[in-house]
């Protein structure tokens, strides 16, 4: 998967997947079709990109005194704004949109555990710690 679009197509997709199974999953939340479904995700991308860079740098102090738990409520609220901004999306409460948000983070992350490329696989470069066996006299800094 070299190529940036395939990528950005991937991951929309495994975050559409955390959206429908968290409408499934958590009471509050509606998503009524599929193209409803294609702009929450077109504009959780967006304002994950865009929006929640700047809301974490402005809210850094009470990230760090709560020790990351700060990020979980961002993600709530940019899931609460998403939910005010597209009709056919409801949530129905912030609790609703918490449990919503945490759900598509860890899709998020078990589909990118997934999807890794083991270290030193396929399409490895080679780093510099990586050399033939009769290069025992060679220091490597």
């Amino acid at each position: 998967m070299n190529s940036p679009f395939l990528q950005l197509l991937v991951r929309w997709l495994i975050m559409a997947m955390g959206v429908t199974i968290a409408t499934r999953l958590v009471d509050g939340l509606h998503c009524q079709d599929g193209m409803t479904l294609f702009i929450v995700v077109l504009l959780l991308s967006f304002l994950n990109a865009i929006l929640k860079p700047l809301l974490v740098l402005f809210t850094l102090p009470f990230i760090v005194l709560t020790m990351g738990l700060g990020v979980v409520l961002i993600n709530a609220l940019l899931f609460l704004l998403v939910g005010e901004l597209v009709d056919g999306f409801y949530v129905a409460s912030f609790w609703s949109a918490f449990w919503g948000s945490l759900i598509v983070s860890v899709t998020n992350f078990l589909a990118s555990q997934l999807f890794r490329r083991p270290p030193g696989g396929r399409g490895s470069r080679g780093g510099r710690n990586q050399r033939k066996k009769d290069d025992k006299n060679v220091i490597d800094i």
